[in-house]
This record gives C-alpha cells, sequence and structure tokens, in this order.
C-alpha cells in the first residue's frame, strides 16, 4: 500500500473531491488565512500579491528589503494521517477496499507549496515584490459504491509561476491617500482528474502513480494581471480605516477548463488599525470575494472512456458565507529580533486562527481554517492545518 500512497510524491499531486471542489486560489499564506483570509484591504506581506497587489504599499518601510527564502508551507485535513496510516496497514485487496469504503463520504486534503520573494516599500511609497511559486495541491475523497464517480475521485495538480507587483500612493485623492497595484504572473501546471473504479485502484496499486500520468495527466500554462485599489479616507484618523478592491486573474488562466481554472473574481474590503496601548498592531478587516460569482464547480460529466475530460466547470450559486470573510490581527512584538502576531477570524462560516513567529532569521507560522467544498455551507467541510516554516529577513 505504500505504493499506492507513494502517488503524493511521484505525481507531485493527484486524488479528491466528490462531484463539486473549489479550486480559486493559487496560495494560500498561513499568517492570512489565519485571519480569515480577510486581505483585500489589509495587504502588508508579499503575499498581498494573492488578494489585492495595491495592500503591497503597506508593507512596512522600516523593514527595508524584505526577503523570503524558503517559505515552506505545509497543510492537511484533520483527519489525513488516520487515512493514510489504515492504507498503509492494509495488506490485501480486500482489506484496501474495505478501507476506502470505511472513509467515504470524507474529504482529504495535503498541499505543499514554497513562496521566496522580495519586496520592499521605498519612501517614495512606492512598494514593489518579486515571487516565485512551486506548489502541490493534492486531494482525495473514498466513495463505499464507487459507481459514476469511482472509487477514489481525483482533482489535483502541481504548478507553479512567477509574480511581480507594484503600488503606488497618491495623496490627497478625494480627501484621502489612493494607492494603485498591479501585478501579472505566469502559471504552468499539471492537473489531474478522475473517478479511479476499483479495476484501476487494485490493477495499479504498485504503479498507480505512473497510470494516473499516463492516463489522465493535462499540462497548460497562462498569464494573468490583478488590479487593485487602496483608499484610506482622512476621516476617524484615529482608526486608519482602509477600503480595498481588486480584479483578479485577468488573462488567460482558464486552463482549458480542467481543474485549477483560476476565473476572474472582483472582490471588496474594509478594515480598521486601532491604535491600542501595550502592543504593537491591531487589525480588524471583513472581505466579500468573488462579488459576481464567478467561482465555477468541477462536476463529473459522467464520460465512459478513460481520458482526461471527465469533468467539467459549472456555475454555482454560492451562499453568503461562502463570500465573506472577517479577521483580526493582533501584532504582539515586532522589531529586528522578534516579530509575533495572533490571529482569529472567520472563513466561509467556521473559526480560523493561527500565530506568525519569526526569531532574527527564522519564520514559523501556524494556522487552521475550514474549506467548504460543497456548493452551501455544511455540505461538504474539511478542517485543515496548515504550518508554515522559513527563512527571511
Amino acid at each position: 500500500m505504500k505504493r499506492l500512497l507513494s502517488l503524493s510524491l511521484i505525481a507531485l499531486g493527484t486524488l479528491v473531491s466528490a462531484d463539486i471542489s473549489t479550486q480559486e486560489f493559487l496560495y494560500k499564506d498561513a499568517r492570512i488565512m489565519g485571519m480569515g483570509a480577510a486581505n483585500t484591504a489589509v495587504g502588508g506581506y508579499s503575499t498581498s500579491l494573492f488578494y489585492n497587489p495595491a495592500g503591497l504599499i503597506t508593507i512596512k518601510k522600516s523593514h527595508g528589503y524584505e526577503v523570503e527564502v524558503l517559505g515552506i508551507s505545509a497543510s492537511a485535513s484533520q483527519d489525513m494521517k488516520t487515512f493514510v496510516d489504515d492504507l498503509d496497514n492494509a495488506q490485501t485487496d480486500q482489506e484496501t477496499i474495505a478501507v476506502i469504503k470505511q472513509h467515504a463520504g470524507e474529504v482529504y486534503n495535503a498541499t505543499v507549496s514554497n513562496y521566496s520573494s522580495l519586496s520592499r516599500h521605498t519612501e517614495d511609497d512606492l512598494a514593489f515584490s518579486i515571487g516565485l511559486l512551486a506548489a502541490v495541491d493534492i486531494n482525495l475523497m473514498p466513495h463505499a459504491y464507487g459507481g459514476a464517480n469511482g472509487l477514489l475521485e481525483t482533482h489535483s495538480r502541481v504548478y507553479g509561476g512567477v509574480f511581480v507587483g507594484g503600488a503606488k500612493k497618491f495623496e490627497q485623492i478625494a480627501n484621502g491617500d489612493l494607492t494603485v497595484g498591479v501585478s501579472v504572473k505566469y502559471i504552468t501546471q499539471n492537473s489531474y482528474e478522475a473517478g479511479l473504479d476499483e479495476a484501476e485502484v487494485l490493477q495499479h496499486k504498485d504503479d498507480l502513480a505512473t497510470y494516473i500520468q499516463d492516463t489522465y495527466e493535462v499540462s497548460n500554462s497562462g498569464f494573468g494581471m490583478d488590479l487593485g485599489l487602496l483608499y484610506e479616507p482622512y476621516i476617524l484618523k484615529q482608526w486608519h480605516p482602509k477600503i480595498g478592491l481588486s480584479v483578479m486573474n485577468i488573462g488567460t488562466l482558464n486552463f482549458d477548463d480542467v481543474y485549477g481554472v483560476q476565473p476572474i473574481t472582483f472582490n471588496m474590503g474594509i478594515s480598521v488599525a486601532p491604535e491600542v496601548s501595550y502592543v504593537d498592531s491591531l487589525v480588524i478587516a471583513v472581505d466579500y470575494v468573488d462579488i459576481t460569482n464567478e467561482q465555477q464547480a468541477r462536476v463529473r460529466n459522467y464520460n465512459p472512456y478513460r481520458f482526461q475530460d471527465q469533468y467539467d466547470s459549472v456555475s454555482i450559486e454560492y451562499n453568503f458565507m461562502q463570500h465573506f470573510r472577517a479577521g483580526l490581527s493582533l501584532g504582539l512584538f515586532d522589531n529586528k529580533w522578534i516579530t509575533t502576531t495572533l490571529n482569529a477570524g472567520l472563513y466561509q462560516g467556521a473559526y480560523t486562527a493561527g500565530i506568525d513567529f519569526q526569531l532574527t532569521l527564522l519564520k514559523l507560522q501556524f494556522s487552521t481554517y475550514q474549506e467548504q467544498l460543497g456548493s452551501t455551507v455544511g455540505q461538504l467541510e474539511d478542517r485543515r492545518y496548515v504550518v508554515g516554516l522559513g527563512l527571511g529577513w
């Protein structure tokens, strides 16, 4: 059974979801996910490029050049280890099928990514960031009775790309400061989608990775551009309010309608950062993402033939909470020796929490959030835990 599980290492991505699965992300920063993924009107990190490029302007000038090297992040579903251990302990074909059926209806995810970047906010209120991303998105959902969705259903990918972005602040615009941000990106990916039936799983259990690569792998690439605004009104200055708007994924990131499609999304957010004694910072933010509901689900088209085109993207009217994000970030310390931030929030109707810790060059992050993979909150939930480790200064 270890060869069955080695698929995730050799193919760098393969198994999951039932009829529906979300796919509208390229990178989920552990720090931002701990804050409910509410970053459209916050920024402050090189990874703001994945939410609103105008947010680069809130990178602290005092940090000078910000360098993040080997920013490795790993996440997994709550019960992923139990499922892996059970499969590993299965000795016969019958035991393997029994384990898969025992875990039927659950959703399992494992993601590993590395985002390395160079960023700076200059004294002239110009900010820029350049980053490289490499990621593996592995998903897996077993089914009890096979059928049209197979015994193991797969929607996964291995992908990477280059990201370049900049932001410029203009003062005294409509009684406030207005920052305009732009970023461009090039993404290349291999995707894997299939409903593996019992015969496929058992017949190819010793070379399942090779089988899936040969049968279901689809390679694509595309360019994209993101636009963002960040407005800081001159009212309630003690609260430091901000309003953010972003348009993400303009370009050719539909990848010929395979898993990994990045739709054009319109997003908005507001945040406040009141000054509080005895702490370094306090930020409260609320986002409403994908305003026009462009995100699509992957649905099996029940093609009886064994080749890549088994799934289609379909429009689904997601409910309000699946678009809603809210978060709070409490910075305890921020100096050249140590930085510590506590995060909490609400993401797709469920709680999030996290901690960001940096000691000189070493960076550690931990967060948890719950992904909603169905068309409504509660239909198909997956609690995930994220650990980040990196070097930076």
